[in-house]
């Protein structure tokens, strides 16, 4: 035995690394040989089987193989071609009967004892093999019923049984063979006998008289032989007993497959086989038994199969439908449903089609469910973009957070960028970071929904205001496990509500400043009414007169600012020349004296908009200019005049503005902060002059260093 062993180890060119033969190869190899089967021609009925398991798995290679000392042996082959061996040492067969149970390599890369395998790294390209061992009735492992695909695929247990099953099925045809063999060696040899018997009665009948007592020892002979017939008959219907019963395995084995299969036989499709599994999805019964499909399935009318299925028996060629749309009638309703399926002709000797295979699996739910889930998640991308809200997910255990492109960029971050539970708090103010994690701790505790406002501070020292929620989720045993949420920036929203506040705490103080002193001018002139020749009543009036137009002013950036807002600003548009708009404008401050405005480029400019709006917002930089920059006793008003559009500036040598300042002056609410300086105004006329040459279609900016001036300017479509 063990001279043999090594005799075989050192012939095979072993590829994977590892010992491949059994303890019991002696034995095994002479199991093997009892059934007569290496290397003999293949047979229909092995044939079957192994197409059988191809269509079922819906794989391209499927083999019936024998193992032998240095070979293993095809006895049959579906979609190798004419390969009729291969070497036992490269063969996976050769692992597959090393163990009962069925041997998978769902991807054949992963496997170390494979990495070597000329199937595997050469061009076949072998990644996924399924073996189920043929095992005799006295328990040896001769061969292998196998699956083979060259890209990676899961099987299951469900899959396993099946390929188990097969394998059996598989070894019963074996074990009949071999029986129905050992019959038909028997006959011959008892015919020979006969024929040798026949031989001896002539001899004996000549020679009667001389051989009485040699007749006698024939006629035993003969009794003896018609004992072996009677047997040999009885095996025979033994035999056809196994046959029948082997049959009525696989019936039943396909009637319970856990595939839709059925057969429809001839021309008009008559349905001849249909599991229960294929009568479910049709949402038929046995009843439609005998019926052409088309009569079955009356809905198919319509549909392209009935036309697949013919051109199927007419080429005797195999189609393959993934994923397919079919609408079937069930319970009366017309439904829509998806198959993954395989139409495959069955044919006779002579190579034409008798019948076709039938071969489905039901993927409606889970295209369904797919269908259903891509919508709700697009939803759900959309109703987040729209809002610019990110979304998170938080392991409660492990403090990592998994969280989108939108909820990194509300911190500050790059969509690549690491952002887990102690990022987030590091980011968090100090003041409020006890308060976030309390709440956290609270909402895990309680299972009621967690929000919160905090300040954070970005990588790049900017501060920013952050609205948060979340809900705790747990696992089966009631332990935390995620918490899921949204953000968003409310920076805008925070600054917005101050500003907004600020505002109506500045009205509220410049409206009530000329309004006090109108109301103190009025007063006295009331004292004074009876002595209108009084010296101090020209002076109340002017005053009065001032606290009116102040009044008026603000009423008028409050009004422009309402209709701002309710997209209700007119513009009456004319074709004007601004350069004779600008000497127009701004005549309080020429005739103050202590300013000079003065008019540079081409003065011959003209535009088409509402020259009332450009005048107000030319008065509002030449103001802003005025107060802002009183030590700027020339004030210039440059036109520039450009292919498309016409760029109006005004330009001051004051103080200048800060850089950081800048990007908000034409907010809305607005006040830049001079210290050590008061000046009156609601903070709206460069929010209301951006909103006008808006409206026209333009541009509007500041151009300022600290210590050398300022130039406010906006551009106007020609």
């Amino acid at each position: 035995m063990f001279t043999l062993s090594v005799r075989i180890i050192i012939m095979i060119e072993n590829t994977f690394g590892i010992n491949i033969i059994p303890e019991n190869e002696i034995q095994r190899l002479e199991a093997l040989q009892r059934y007569k089967i290496t290397d003999t021609p293949s047979e229909e009925s092995f044939d079957g089987i192994a197409k059988l398991a191809a269509q079922i798995f819906n794989v391209p290679i499927s083999l019936l193989s024998l193992v032998d000392a240095e070979s293993v042996f095809f006895k049959a082959n579906i979609g190798m071609g004419n390969a009729k061996k291969a070497n036992r040492g490269k063969s996976l067969c050769a692992l597959a009967i090393l163990d009962k149970s069925v041997t998978v390599f769902e991807d054949a890369l992963k496997e170390s004892c494979l990495r070597a395998n000329p199937n595997v790294i050469g061009d076949f390209g072998l990644r996924f093999y399924a073996g189920a061992p043929l095992i005799t009735h006295d328990g040896f492992l001769i061969g292998t019923l196998c699956i083979i695909d060259q890209k990676p695929r899961e099987f299951g247990d469900s899959e396993r049984a099946i390929l188990e099953g097969l394998a059996r099925t598989a070894m019963d045809q074996i074990e009949l063979r071999r029986s129905s063999l050992e019959t038909i060696d028997q006959l011959q040899y008892i015919n020979k006998q006969l024929v040798n018997t026949q031989e001896d009665l002539k001899k004996a009948v000549q020679e009667l008289a001389e051989f009485n007592v040699e007749m006698e020892a024939t006629n035993e002979t003969l009794n003896s032989t018609n004992t072996e017939l009677s047997k040999s008959y009885d095996l025979t219907i033994s035999l056809n007993n196994d046959l029948k019963n082997s049959q009525q395995r696989l019936e039943s084995f396909i009637s319970k497959a856990p595939v839709a299969f059925g057969i429809l036989s001839g021309r008009n499709l008559v349905i001849e086989v249909a599991n229960e599994m294929i009568l479910t999805v049709w949402g038929k019964t046995s009843s439609i038994l005998g019926l052409p499909l088309e009569e079955a399935l009356p809905e198919l009318k319509d549909q392209p199969y009935l036309s697949i299925l013919d051109n199927v028996f007419t080429s005797g060629k195999t189609y393959v439908g993934d994923t397919a749309p079919v609408k079937l009638e069930i319970d009366g309703i017309l439904s829509d449903c998806y198959f993954d399926f395989i139409y495959e002709p069955l044919k006779n000797t002579d190579g034409e089609t008798i019948a076709i295979i039938v071969i489905a699996n039901d993927v409606t739910e889970r295209i369904n469910k797919k269908t259903e889930l891509e919508n709700l998640n697009q939803q759900l991308e959309i109703a987040l973009n729209a809002g610019h809200l990110g979304s998170y997910n938080l392991d409660i255990k492990t403090g990592k957070m998994t969280c989108s492109e939108i909820c990194k960029s509300n911190y500050g971050l790059k969509k690549d960028d690491r952002f887990d539970l102690a990022d987030l708090m590091n980011c968090i103010l100090p003041e409020y970071q006890e308060v976030v994690s309390e709440k956290i701790k609270n909402s895990i505790k309680t299972g009621l929904p967690y929000n919160a406002e905090y300040l954070i501070k970005w990588p790049d020292e900017s501060l920013h205001w952050m609205n948060v929620s979340g809900l705790p989720s747990y696992d089966s045993e009631g332990n935390p496990a995620h918490m899921t949420g949204v953000t968003v920036d409310i920076t805008k929203r925070k600054n917005y509500e101050t500003q907004k506040d600020d505002f109506l705490g500045i009205a509220s103080h410049e409206l009530k400043t000329p309004i006090t002193s109108l109301k103190a001018t009025i007063q006295l002139l009331t004292r004074l009414k009876e002595n209108p020749n009084h010296p101090m009543i020209p002076r109340l009036i002017n005053q009065s007169s001032q606290s009116l137009e102040k009044l008026n002013a603000l009423v008028d950036d409050l009004l422009n600012m309402h209709r701002i807002s309710q997209d209700q600003l007119q513009l009456k548009k004319q074709t004007f020349n601004i350069s004779k708009m600008m000497e127009g404008c701004c005549n309080d401050i020429r005739l103050d004296g202590r300013f000079q405005l003065i008019i540079e480029g081409d003065r011959s400019a003209t535009v088409t908009a509402d020259e009332h709006s450009i005048e107000q917002v030319i008065v509002n930089f030449v103001n802003n200019a005025v107060k802002y920059a009183a030590d700027s006793k020339k004030i210039y008003l440059m036109i520039e005049s450009a292919e498309k559009n016409i760029k109006v500036t005004v330009r001051d040598f004051g103080q200048g503005i800060d850089p950081t300042v800048q990007p908000y002056l034409f907010d809305r609410y607005y006040r830049a902060s001079h210290e050590g300086r008061k000046y009156s105004g609601l903070g709206l006329g460069l929010y209301i002059s951006s909103e006008i040459i808006k409206k026209h279609g333009g541009e509007i900016g500041v151009e300022s260093k600290l210590g050398e001036g300022s130039s406010f300017w906006f551009t106007l479509p020609l």
